[in-house]
């Protein structure tokens, strides 16, 4: 008996270990995701700020780059319209001037334009990156989780288990089921001597019986009774 109490108390002791070690990982892991989601939110909040930018460059490169293209062909028409005499070289060359000008002005836009898209471009890229891998450890993190609160519960059920086996055990409970079953023994024992008594005595009366010609002795005088009243020998 002692030794079944002792491997009781081990595995107790065991399953106490088990969830002390448990509950702290579980706080940590909880504070973790706890952590990582107000980054991912952050992250989220960033990714979609620098969209707006990278939108907006993305737009000013195309809209720099048709105006570029514009005032070229205005001023090739200029020209043209000067070689056919529709208009003096000089007016058209003064013109298509300024329309290259025009144009070297949207080049330097452009030049701009690019240079924002190109770095809001690498910078939306790392971002995206950095969401997705937050997405990928949090939820590898709440499987964690889940698996680390599960593991907790075993280890509390075992534990109770353990502990009322135990508790069974320190009460003396199987020693006064021991004792119950040795006195409903010895209640048996006297109630067969009892039976055996009983028998012993009944046999005995049927012997005396048998002797006497089977009937009993009050039976023979109530017989005597009955002949000498109706006057029979």
């Amino acid at each position: 008996m002692n030794i079944i109490k002792r491997l009781f108390n081990i595995g107790r002791a065991e399953a106490h270990e088990v969830v002390e070690k448990l509950e702290d990982p579980i706080k940590m892991t909880e504070q973790g995701i706890r952590d990582m989601e107000k980054d991912l939110e952050k992250s989220l909040k960033a990714l979609a700020e620098v969209r707006v930018f990278t939108n907006r460059s993305r737009s000013g490169v195309s809209i720099y780059k048709s105006r570029m293209s514009e005032y070229e062909n205005k001023a090739v028409l200029l020209l043209k319209k000067a070689q056919e005499g529709r208009m003096s070289m000089d007016t058209a060359e003064l013109l298509a001037g300024e329309a290259l000008a025009k144009k070297a002005e949207y080049a330097a836009e452009l030049k701009a334009y690019k240079s924002e898209y190109e770095r809001f471009s690498v910078t939306e890229e790392q971002l995206d990156k950095n969401v997705a891998k937050l997405r990928r450890t949090i939820t590898k993190w709440k499987n964690e989780l889940i698996t680390l609160k599960a593991r907790l519960r075993v280890s509390q059920a075992t534990r109770s288990l353990n502990q009322q086996i135990a508790e069974i055990d320190s009460n003396s409970t199987i020693s006064m089921l021991e004792n119950m079953r040795d006195q409903v023994a010895e209640e048996e024992a006297l109630a067969q001597s009892y039976a055996e008594i009983g028998d012993q005595a009944t046999s005995i009366d049927d012997e005396i019986d048998r002797a006497i010609g089977g009937q009993s002795v009050e039976t023979m005088d109530e017989l005597e009774r009955l002949k000498n009243r109706h006057g029979i020998s």
